[in-house]
């Protein structure tokens, strides 16, 4: 297989388009330095998720939303959740109440 090479206007003409900072046919911007990932002086960028909440905050306001309800469905479905808690013995008091 025989080499090819490109002529030589056409490998100038590369050459002179690479350096030029726009291009000269749209006027739009070409990227001629490499990008800078490391923003050194800045101060450092927040962290983009919040902080995981308190389960325990979660369980008790879960708590709370099925007591306002106050009803047998609500509670019974905070026990199935949270059996285990100790906020279930109160939901089960309630239950109880509301029973009565």
């Amino acid at each position: 297989m025989k080499r090819r090479s490109l002529p030589a206007g056409l490998f100038g003409a590369l050459i002179a388009l690479a350096g030029l900072p726009y291009h000269p046919l749209g006027g739009l911007p070409v990227m001629v330095e490499k990008a800078k990932a490391d923003d050194s002086g800045k101060a450092p960028r927040a962290p983009s998720m919040p902080m995981a909440r308190d389960p325990a905050a979660a369980v008790a306001e879960e708590y709370e939303a099925a007591r306002r309800k106050g009803t047998r469905e609500a509670l019974e479905l905070f026990i199935a959740r949270h059996g285990d808690d100790p906020l279930a013995e109160q939901a089960r008091a309630e239950l109880k109440r509301l029973s009565r």
